[in-house]
């Protein structure tokens, strides 16, 4: 992973109500905000490729005492102490982790992820051609270290 952005920051309880408000109206959301906005957190963008299915198979089962029975080695068996205090927080998808960059770093300039025919458009219009003259100059010249 790289880290794109960190910050650490303490979330009110209203703060931590806007973050986890899918969770409203759940027995346990009370006690998530009240935890969640009981000292400092550290907020990470990290980045690498299918960077979200990875974090979340680092991370293991939300439940710390679950995950300490089948995923022993996942960060929160080894850090969490229970189901609401499970030490990290995963994205459960691109668009929530793109909504909670937004809230954790609001200064941060999110641009949407291509896709489809945009992915193939920005590929053909801005990566092959510096590519293709990159590798083709490096042919040219066939130096011994072409790193």
């Amino acid at each position: 992973f790289y880290t794109l952005q960190k910050r650490k920051l303490q979330l009110s309880p209203e703060q931590c109500s806007n973050f986890y408000a899918d969770q409203y109206g759940k027995l346990f959301f009370p006690n998530l905000t009240a935890y969640m906005s009981s000292g400092p957190l550290v907020a990470m963008v990290l980045a690498r490729h299918c960077a979200v299915s990875y974090w979340k198979e680092l991370l293991g089962p939300s439940d710390s005492l679950r995950a300490r029975r089948t995923h022993p080695h996942s960060l929160r068996a080894i850090y969490g102490t229970d189901d609401l205090r499970n030490a990290l927080h995963g994205s459960l998808s691109i668009f929530s982790a793109e909504r909670e960059i937004r809230f954790m770093f609001p200064e941060v300039i999110l641009e949407p992820i291509p896709a489809g025919q945009r992915a193939r458009d920005y590929l053909n219009l801005c990566v092959k051609p510096t590519l293709l003259a990159g590798l083709t100059a490096l042919c040219k010249e066939k130096p011994a270290d072409p790193m």
